[in-house]
């Protein structure tokens, strides 16, 4: 997968296959940042698509309008992280991110938990 940004068109080939998203949302961030933001709203689109779920059904389980799904699903930054959650959650898959995002689920996170971690980091 090959990936790239200008401004606010996001261009992803994979397989040979050309992907270009204008989103006109984009802030002030990162090149990878927005990439992934990117990423994350198409896999989220795709998940509802695999469960064959209408974008109105995800806003109304995850309880936000559907421009807000909308904005999800194209990776924009402004939306807020509980509207995020909400739709992870609504789709089944808040497990799966808490689940990926431990770092005792990982040799480096169990490895630096057997030392013993400073209560603060200055």
């Amino acid at each position: 997968m090959l990936r790239w940004i200008m401004c606010n068109i996001v261009l992803v080939i994979v397989d040979n296959f050309i992907y270009i998203y204008y989103n006109p949302y984009m802030k002030k961030t990162t090149g990878k940042v927005n990439i992934a933001s990117t990423e994350i709203g198409m896999h989220i689109k795709t998940w509802r698509r695999i469960y064959q779920l209408k974008a109105t059904q995800v806003a109304e389980r995850a309880g936000i309008s559907l421009r807000t799904l909308q904005k999800i699903e194209s990776g924009d930054l402004s939306v807020s992280t509980a509207s995020f959650l909400e739709v992870i959650r609504s789709l089944g898959l808040l497990e799966s991110l808490v689940d990926n995002l431990d770092p005792l689920n990982t040799d480096l996170g169990r490895a630096r938990v057997s030392d013993s971690l400073p209560k603060r980091i200055r």
